[in-house]
């Protein structure tokens, strides 16, 4: 079950947009957000008034948003005493959609994410690894124990948050953001469930969060990196299975 997130993951998801005034950006971020397990089920949302201050946008564009959202059947309205807007996070992300994109991508494309990827976990991983605090670690922990007996699309959520709470643990509001945009591109794609059963990646993550607990930034950056090649590898045999079944 994944935790509640931390300050730095929070600070991250609710940061000033960069297109202002459309409605469009604020519900992909929540979006992102209710997919990533960052927004638990049934937790509600800021006013449309802190909203539209956390995000740097109008109350109108939250609104119409809220109004996508409700559409999407991702949030809740409630009217009178103790109302508001309350997330409904669904039961398992859509696995279908991924495979057909995973299928439709090239191998260079795939190298390129895994890369682009690589660079920002990995350096997240380093500077968590020289600038956690006890509080970092402890969610570290529990984001670890997460993914242990995780399966199918949990397996993959898990994975994502893994990475975010990581990030947020780099102390770095940019590399975070960075982070949690790249999860929103691409994380349902990166972390596609490959088997039903639990994720085989528990022990790398036991090793990742070992290194940043004992301050070796150069083996969590490179634990970090060679895991998400490993994903990476996998992604391409799956591929070829798609394309020449």
């Amino acid at each position: 079950m994944v935790k509640r997130m931390s300050h730095g993951a929070r600070a991250a998801l609710f940061a000033p947009l960069d297109q202002t005034g459309r409605a469009e950006a604020v519900t992909r971020r929540l979006v992102d957000a209710i997919s990533l397990g960052l927004l638990a089920d049934a937790e509600q949302l800021p006013t449309e008034t802190e909203l539209a201050a956390q995000f740097g946008v109008s109350t109108v564009t939250v609104r119409e948003a809220l109004v996508a959202l409700r559409q999407l059947g991702l949030v809740e309205t409630r009217r009178g005493r103790g109302g508001g807007s309350f997330v409904r996070a669904p039961a398992d992300s859509p696995v279908a959609p991924w495979r057909e994109r995973l299928r439709a991508v090239s191998l260079s494309d795939l190298r390129d994410v895994g890369d682009q990827y690589s660079a920002i976990a990995g350096a997240a991983a380093k500077l968590a690894a020289e600038r956690s605090s006890a509080e970092d670690l402890a969610r570290l922990e529990l984001a670890t124990e997460d993914i242990r007996d995780a399966t199918g699309p949990a397996a993959s959520r898990a994975e994502r948050h893994f990475h975010l709470e990581v990030a947020a643990a780099a102390q770095s509001p940019r590399l975070t953001h960075q982070e949690l945009l790249l999860q929103g591109e691409q994380g349902g794609l990166l972390w596609l469930p490959i088997t039903h059963g639990p994720s085989s990646a528990y022990p790398a993550h036991r090793a990742i969060v070992t290194a940043i607990g004992l301050g070796d930034g150069e083996l969590a950056r490179k634990l970090t990196e060679e895991h998400i090649l490993d994903a990476i590898d996998r992604l391409v045999v799956l591929h070829l299975e798609l394309i020449d079944p």
